[in-house]
């Protein structure tokens, strides 16, 4: 997974209707030749502003990458993509956005930790600067250009997918009101794409349930066994007098 890890790869910002796109081409049964041929077509008149107009292929074609997180996975994330995938053919489309953002925090954790610093911030106040959340990923990242502008579209992006919002002072945000996630097989999914998004695939189901990163979302509280009855890939370790560690089997 370490690969995995160290890229960045949200070079532009990524509009939730890309996403419902792509979803809807996969459920149609379109092979994934098929699929980048369409989006080749879609995106080539989709600005990241979420506006029409022309676009050169060098900048709708980073997009495609991202968007590949749902029809090209990587190997070890293919057996989630394809639970999300059962759950967003009974739900209508109205309610992938936490499907899309677990199959992208698995598939890019460079998402996920952008989200998780905004949620900490979230956490000590009640509206946050651009130029705070850069500071916390750049201790994680480094402090190249490339880690900023990363962190700022994917910012972008979360504006996009009405999960923050701007302020009337720019580059300040607050946050949306949260999204009520309330089937519980959405939450295990989600718990999963965490465990993906951690290098050592594992953490405990109290801090889990308070991840920072997942700030988006209202979660129903679950337990350890009822993630265990309907998850086959997670593992379920008793932690403590009170806790349990949840870890990705075979990790």
């Amino acid at each position: 997974m370490g690969k995995r890890h160290d890229k960045l790869g949200i070079k532009q910002t990524i509009q939730r209707h890309w996403m419902d796109r792509v979803v809807q081409l996969i459920l149609a049964g379109m092979s994934e030749a098929e699929i980048r041929n369409e989006l080749d077509e879609f995106l080539k008149t989709q600005k990241q502003s979420g506006g029409t107009g022309q676009r050169g292929e060098k900048t709708y074609g980073m997009a495609v990458g991202i968007l590949a997180s749902w029809f090209s996975p990587d190997s070890d994330l293919v057996a989630l993509r394809d639970d999300v995938l059962m759950l967003a053919r009974n739900l209508p489309i109205e309610q992938w956005l936490p499907l899309h953002w677990l199959v992208i925090s698995a598939s890019y954790p460079f998402w996920f930790n952008v989200a998780k610093q905004v949620g900490r911030l979230f956490n000590l106040q009640d509206q946050i600067t651009q130029a705070q959340v850069f500071g916390r990923i750049k201790e994680q990242y480094g402090d190249r250009e490339t880690i900023a502008r990363n962190a700022r579209y994917t910012m972008r992006s979360f504006v996009a997918w009405g999960i923050l919002k701007d302020s009337v002072t720019k580059g300040c945000y607050e946050k949306s009101p949260p999204f009520c996630v309330t089937d519980p097989s959405i939450a295990v999914l989600m718990f999963e794409a965490v465990l993906y998004a951690i290098p050592d695939g594992k953490v405990t189901l109290s801090l889990l349930l308070k991840n920072p990163a997942l700030f988006p979302f209202q979660i129903p509280i679950i337990s350890g066994d009822f993630i265990s009855q309907h998850s086959k890939r997670i593992e379920i370790i008793r932690y403590g007098l009170d806790d349990e560690l949840l870890k990705l089997k075979g990790k």
